[in-house]
This record gives structure tokens, sequence and C-alpha cells, in this order.
């Protein structure tokens, strides 16, 4: 009877203690499928963010270094995609756009209209963050995230004085003089308040200047009653 007892005891303890294993078990599979998914999904959202970050720097024409420390980084994001979740819509889907966005490239029509410029706008910025990012994350050197960083700003104001200069130069071409000259001096005024040196910015400015120039030539100066006098004496 005692043994009985004790083979009964034995036998609950070892169904709890595999009662426990299970639950422990289940328990961490489920936590950790939780974790694969939150992961994966912030990467499909940083992935998309940089895959189009990368098409308008490719079609801005930016510095091929900094887009290939960019695209380094999402090559890294969709590998992680490939361990974690191989077969996946989410795998296929990130691969396609970036085929798509390597296969981007310069094009004068690139930034025609305010919705693409406004997208241009919005995704060199994005990678202005990003670099800092890849610095925080020890991709690259905090000196040369600022140095990208003032590169990407540089381009992000270009992109729209260039956008104004199209523009202009459209409605220059169909006599409408006003709304050319117009277009000019809002590139003008971009590139006067960019804070970047005046060495950098000073040969499109000559250009913005010349284009303004063309519509509306300066006026000679007017010689005060002085300058009149002395004229006159002399």
């Amino acid at each position: 009877m005692l043994n009985d007892n004790i083979l009964l005891v034995i036998l609950i303890a070892v169904v709890g203690l595999v009662a426990i294993t299970v639950n422990f078990v289940i328990t961490t599979r489920e936590q950790q499928e939780e974790a694969k998914e939150k992961r994966l999904t912030w990467i499909k959202g940083q992935a998309e963010h940089i895959f189009q970050a990368l098409s308008v720097l490719r079609e801005a024409n930016c510095k091929i270094e900094i887009i290939q420390k960019i695209d380094e980084h999402a090559t890294i994001l969709l590998e992680e995609v490939a361990l974690l979740a191989p077969d996946s819509e989410l795998f296929k889907s990130l691969a396609e756009q970036k085929d798509s966005a390597d296969r981007a490239a310069p094009s004068a029509d690139s930034f025609d209209s305010d919705r693409s410029l406004k997208r241009a706008q919005i995704y060199i910025n994005f990678s202005e963050k990003l670099v800092l990012q890849l610095a925080k994350g020890g991709k690259i050197t905090l000196i040369l995230a600022k140095s990208y960083q003032q590169e990407l700003y540089w381009l992000r104001i270009t992109v729209v004085a260039d956008a104004h200069l199209v523009q202009g130069n459209k409605f220059k071409a169909n006599s409408d003089l006003m709304t050319a000259v117009s277009h000019y001096r809002h590139a003008k005024a971009l590139l006067v308040k960019a804070n970047i040196p005046m060495q950098k910015k000073k040969s499109l400015l000559e250009q913005v200047d010349a284009l303004i120039e063309e519509i509306q030539p300066k006026k000679p100066r007017s010689h005060g009653s002085l300058a009149e006098s002395l004229d006159r004496l002399l």
C-alpha cells in the first residue's frame, strides 16, 4: 500500500513536470513567434522606406558612395527576412522592391510634378536621418555620417532648385516670361538661404542670376546729384 502511494506521488510529480515542461516549450515558442512577427513588421516598414529612398537618390544622381552604404544596409535587412521567412510573401515583395530600386536611374523628368518633388524631399530627408542611424549602429563613422548628411541636405536643395529651373525654362519657351522669372527667383531664394558654403553654390547661383537677367536686365545705376555736379565741374 505504501509503495502504491509512493508510485502515485512519483507519477503525479512526473506528470506535473511534463506539463510544466510542455507549457514552457509552448510559451517559449509563442514568445519567439511573437518576437519574430514584430521584427518582420519592423523590417517591412524600414526596408520599404529605404528602397523608396534608394530610388529617389539614384534618380537625383546622388553620390554613389552614399547610395552604396544605404544599399548595403538594405541588403542586410533583406537577408534577415530570408532567414526568418524565406518562402513568405513579405520576402518576395521586398525582393521585388529592391530590384525596382536597383533599376532606378537619373532622368530629366524624374521630379517634374509636385507629387514627385514632394516624394524626393521626403525620402532625401529620410536618408539624412538614416545615415546618422548607421553611425549609431557602428556601420559608418560619425564623421562620415555628418559628411553624408551635408551632401544629402545640399541634394535636397538642388533637387527643388533644379525643378524650378526646369519649369522656368518651359514657361520661357512658351513666352510666359513673368512666370518663368518667378520660378528662377524661387530657385535663387532656395540657394541663397541654403546653409552651404558660398563656394559650393556659387556656380549654380551665377547660372540662375544669368537666367533672371536675360529676362529682366539690371538697370544701370543712376548718379546722385553730387555725382552729376562733379561731372559737370570736370
